[in-house]
């Protein structure tokens, strides 16, 4: 009873009971905002935007077109699948260096390519400016809708069926369309240049043109219609 007194005591006189000690607080770092990522406006060569719209479904995830003022990756996308990060001018460059065999000729390219990518590159630039002045478009873009004017939508492939072989047409992978499309482009520009007086930025620039237009004076575009009727005829 006495206890109880003296608690409502120093209750009516204010006084409270000494609060129970609690846990301390564990030290937390204070949480940094997010910061958003900085989009550059880097220009291609420093004269044109990359910014373009790929208008086929299929080849969006294919074409890159990253910023880049130099579009040299030195390697670091050699690994199987990662072609697709690389930018698509580069692509350009690595099949202008080495385009490979047009059929079983082998007198326009060996021996006689396998450049420096450096000097590749400014003959393509040249070729871009080229198409600037003609066409007063921005040339990525033109090249853009040019590789989808060119690229091969099916194809066909052979197999041992007893004692013949059979011909069979199959959808071409989004890649392989690209891959074949800008190799055409290569070989097109070396048979209009080789031998000639026309330079090779000026007959890269008339293969792109042309597959821009979808004309068949473009080697690319006459490839991809007699792949296709091949593999109409196949079915």
């Amino acid at each position: 009873m006495a206890y109880r007194q003296r608690d409502q005591q120093e209750k009516r006189e204010g006084r409270r009971f000494p609060e129970p000690r609690s846990r301390p607080r564990r030290r937390t770092q204070p949480i940094t905002p997010k910061r958003e990522k900085t989009k550059f406006s880097l220009k291609l060569f420093g004269k044109w935007d990359s910014s373009i719209q790929v208008k086929d479904p299929s080849l969006v995830n294919y074409i890159n077109l990253e910023p880049r003022y130099l579009p040299r990756s030195a390697g670091i996308n050699r690994a199987r699948f990662h072609k697709s990060k690389m930018h698509i001018v580069e692509r350009l460059a690595l099949y202008m260096m080495v385009p490979g065999h047009i059929g079983k000729r082998h007198r326009l390219t060996s021996g006689k390519l396998a450049g420096g990518l450096m000097t590749t590159l400014n003959a393509i630039e040249k070729a871009l400016g080229i198409i600037e002045q003609r066409e007063k478009k921005n040339p990525i873009e033109v090249l853009v809708n040019a590789i989808e004017n060119a690229a091969i939508r099916e194809e066909i492939i052979s197999y041992r069926l007893g004692s013949i072989t059979a011909r069979e047409a199959v959808i071409t992978a989004p890649q392989r369309r690209i891959d074949k499309t800008l190799r055409w482009f290569a070989q097109g520009a070396y048979r209009k240049a080789f031998g000639k007086k026309k330079g090779l930025a000026e007959a890269l620039a008339d293969e792109i043109m042309f597959a821009y237009k979808n004309s068949n004076e473009s080697m690319a575009v006459r490839e991809r219609e007699r792949i296709e009727r091949e593999a109409e005829g196949s079915r």
